[in-house]
């Protein structure tokens, strides 16, 4: 192996690794806030990038049926997922003794934005938007699943031990990977580049999307840094990851925090989908390799650190440019074999602490 071709497999490290680096965020994020171990974040990511890929192929002509037909499947789940939501929290509610009036006004709230990107595919979606704007729609369909994953399937135990909020998230990663077989189908979908410039830096060429990735990566990390140190709402998610019981003392909401994390990883998923769709082929179940590889780099910094998370994802991302010029069958298995030697070192510099009550 020659400099050449080290550094362009250092280059697709790392532009691999800025994406998993997100998703190490999402996983650390997450898991700090509601101790959810949250093992369909891939699922996200393949939602964001098949979103992107529907809209390439839509019908910009026909029948009110056949581009009811073509519109994107994540479109159809936000809307059968906000239904749901808002039938199983209206008959809770009305239980409680709550008012008819004030139900049906709980629901407009959790139906209005689906609806509205119901009404915004039908109409808008066939008509060959730009690029760019079909990555907005994806971000703006696949972001509101989170919270309301979160409340169908984590806000009745979000305070049950880790196990069994793990056990859950197997649960969620199944549902999710089958839904995405319903909407997508089982082929596979690459799309185009943002930027198809070129740069010559020595003997080693930089693509627009690599950048694109970088800067986006970069800018990501410091819109968060921003919002946890500056934003009220960051403060208030933060104090519930340091401690659930006493934020709910002191009036924060862990139910309202939990949302927000979920809806914050799932628009990090999603956009991460949407900078990897360019780089490789995205089947309806490749989001499971994706987060894992995210989750690999969040044990790095022991699911409680994101720069040790960031720089893990480095880590993971360039070890499996190198394996699959090495090894290539065998690159996965280099790759998740890292997280044993992760984890024992975790193991002894930390010892074992209980689970918080």
């Amino acid at each position: 192996m020659d400099w050449s071709i080290a550094s362009i497999l250092t280059l697709d490290g790392l532009t691999n690794g800025a994406v998993y680096a997100l998703l190490a965020l999402a996983t650390v994020l997450l898991f700090a806030i509601t101790r959810v171990i949250f093992i369909a974040q891939g699922e996200f990511v393949a939602y964001g990038a098949l979103t992107v890929a529907m809209l390439q192929s839509g019908n910009p002509v026909g029948s009110v049926w056949e581009r009811l037909g073509d519109m994107p499947g994540t479109v159809w789940l936000l809307l059968a997922a906000a239904l749901v939501t808002a039938l199983l929290e209206g008959v809770r509610d009305l239980r409680l003794g709550l008012g008819a009036r004030a139900v049906l006004v709980a629901a407009a709230k959790t139906l209005a934005w689906p609806v509205l990107m119901f009404l915004l595919a039908r109409f808008g979606a066939p008509r060959a938007w730009p690029l760019w704007a079909q990555s907005v729609f994806a971000l703006a369909v696949v972001t509101p699943l989170g919270p309301l994953v979160y409340r169908l399937a984590y806000d009745k135990v979000s305070d049950a031990s880790v196990l069994v909020l793990l056990i859950v998230s197997v649960g969620v990663h199944f549902a999710l990977t089958g839904l995405g077989l319903v909407f997508f189908g089982a082929e596979g979908f690459r799309n185009p580049s943002f930027w198809d410039a070129r740069f010559e830096i020595g003997t080693l060429t930089v693509s627009g999307q690599a950048l694109i990735v970088f800067a986006i990566t970069l800018l990501l990390m410091a819109a968060l840094y921003a919002f946890f140190e500056r934003t009220l709402q960051g403060k208030a998610l933060r104090a519930t990851a340091v401690h659930r019981l006493g934020a709910r003392l002191m009036g924060i909401s862990t139910s309202s925090a939990g949302r927000l994390s979920f809806g914050l990883a799932a628009f990090i998923g999603a956009l991460s989908g949407v900078l990897i769709g360019p780089t490789t082929t995205v089947y309806y179940d490749s989001g499971f390799l994706f987060g894992l590889k995210g989750f690999v780099a969040a044990v790095f910094g022991g699911l409680a650190s994101y720069p040790i998370a960031a720089l893990g994802a480095l880590c993971v991302g360039t070890l499996e440019s190198f394996a699959s010029f090495w090894a290539s069958a065998f690159k996965e298995v280099i790759v998740f074999t890292l997280i044993i030697p992760a984890l024992l070192w975790r193991s002894f510099l930390h010892g074992h602490h209980d689970e918080e009550a």
